[in-house]
């Protein structure tokens, strides 16, 4: 992709997903543009065994613009970084189409094992704030990870995930597109339904302690 087709797919999904921006100018200043750019330079040179080189052009973007693209990252098309400070990609992730990652996101391994260590994102997926996703396992198109979430394990298509580690609350429809509407409010909290269903059981049980007591005397 060369210099100006990138521009322009990119100056088209920042002026949709960025009411901030006033301008297509402004998207030259973009961080998100800037590294993608960065990236599609130092990725050629990645394949070409150039990796010296290549690490020399990601490690400078990095330092420029807070967000740290490995040169042998595989990345789709369409990807967007809002802010991106603090965004790290690791060297064997895979990033489909049409992906919003937000700042602090880090798309990491968990040790030193070779070869894929690093998780795979479909397409459509919507990672907010300061979300680690850690591990060679993917995550399913459209799906959406919680600010803060620490991911361990895969998960499923079209689906939320929330929590430290994360796991799924909420299974939505195939129409839904969560990195389009860029929703990271209206999430189920698992700590609250666990805290009522606790609070319903005990409840329960303390109606049925009670009755016991009133049937043992003849109440």
């Amino acid at each position: 992709m060369t210099f100006w087709q990138l521009f322009k797919e990119q100056a088209a999904v920042i002026r949709e997903k960025d009411p901030a921006i006033h301008s297509v100018l402004e998207v030259f200043l973009y961080s998100s543009f800037r590294a993608q750019w960065a990236y599609q330079r130092a990725h050629r040179h990645y394949l070409k065994g150039h990796y010296l080189l290549a690490r020399w052009i990601s490690q400078r973007a990095a330092r420029k613009t807070g967000i740290e693209i490995h040169p042998g990252a595989t990345i789709g098309r369409r990807l967007f970084i809002d802010h991106g400070d603090g965004v790290v990609i690791g060297e064997t992730a895979e990033i489909g189409n049409d992906v919003t990652l937000y700042q602090g996101v880090t798309l990491g391994g968990t040790g030193k094992e070779k070869g894929k260590r690093h998780p795979t994102i479909k397409d459509g997926v919507l990672i907010s704030a300061g979300a680690l996703v850690l591990g060679s396992f993917t995550v399913g198109e459209y799906s959406r990870i919680g600010a803060g979430s620490v991911v361990l394990a895969e998960v499923p298509p079209h689906c939320t995930a929330v929590g430290v580690p994360a796991r799924i609350v909420k299974y939505h429809s195939e129409e839904e597109k969560p990195a389009q509407n860029l929703d990271q409010i209206n999430i189920p909290d698992p700590y609250a339904a666990d805290l009522q269903e606790i609070h319903e059981e005990m409840q329960n049980l303390q109606q049925e302690i009670l009755q016991e007591m009133r049937d043992g005397l003849g109440i």
